[in-house]
């Protein structure tokens, strides 16, 4: 697998294949890039290996073929769930990459101050985890790789276990953050107007094994407002990935 990334592209994938070891064919033939400035949301039928591309991204899985070329020394990665350590703040979790990447205590400090502020924790700096709600945990989770400044960002369905009015207000304050911070996003979901909401680009995947079939260019400018749900543009577009979707799973 090739890790080493040419200057117009944050992450590429080649001719990616995976099968696993009892057999199952997770993914078949999927190539796509994502650029600096881009934030692509992949959806698709539940098993289809969304995740899968994700974990092949970040190197904690070996496609079985095609190759991946991508910068992984300061790499973003929300997972489904915030993964705080629970004996750490809100702080002390903010800090821990920056603390593994070896960076100057008095470095950490300054990043973990600005992480914190640009997720909206400020406040619960001394706060555990278990005194937080759902949505505080993932702005924390966020804020612990804005410490690294990635320039690259995977988001594994981060905000699926959270109420409505919360995830949609993370879904503002996400795609905020990454016109403000200029990173690159690829984003998994199961919500299409999640998907059209924060994308300027959405990639619909076939069931198992997962291959792209669609994709659709997502033409509001940022910053997007909330009202942009009731647009009747955005309705209509999230129409027609809903009916990409359904043929997805055919």
């Amino acid at each position: 697998m090739n890790t080493n990334l040419n200057t117009s592209s944050s992450l590429s994938f080649d001719d990616i294949g995976m099968i696993f070891p009892d057999g199952t064919e997770a993914l078949r033939n999927i190539s796509f890039e994502l650029s600096k400035g881009e934030f692509v949301t992949i959806v698709g039928p539940s098993g289809c290996g969304k995740s899968t591309l994700l974990k092949i991204a970040s190197g904690l899985l070996e496609p079985t073929n095609g190759s991946v070329e991508v910068d992984r020394e300061r790499l973003g990665y929300v997972f489904q769930d915030a993964t705080l350590l629970p004996w750490r703040t809100v702080s002390k979790n903010v800090e821990l990459l920056a603390e593994l990447h070896g960076i100057d205590p008095q470095e950490r400090k300054q990043l973990v101050e600005e992480s914190i502020e640009l997720v909206n924790l400020e406040g619960f700096e001394n706060h555990y985890p278990k005194s937080l709600s759902g949505g505080m945990k993932m702005r924390c989770s966020l804020a612990r790789s804005l410490t690294l400044k990635p320039p690259l960002f995977l988001f594994d369905e981060p905000f699926g276990a959270v109420d409505e009015i919360t995830r949609e207000k993370l879904n503002e304050d996400t795609q905020q953050l990454f016109k403000q911070e200029g990173f690159a996003g690829l984003f998994i979901t199961h919500s299409i107007s999640e998907a059209v909401f924060m994308s300027t680009k959405v990639l619909v995947m076939s069931a198992r094994p997962g291959r792209i079939v669609d994709e659709f260019d997502i033409p509001f400018d940022y910053p997007r407002k909330p009202d942009l749900r009731f647009n009747a543009d955005f309705a209509e577009l999230c129409g027609k990935v809903s009916v990409a979707l359904r043929g997805s799973h055919s």
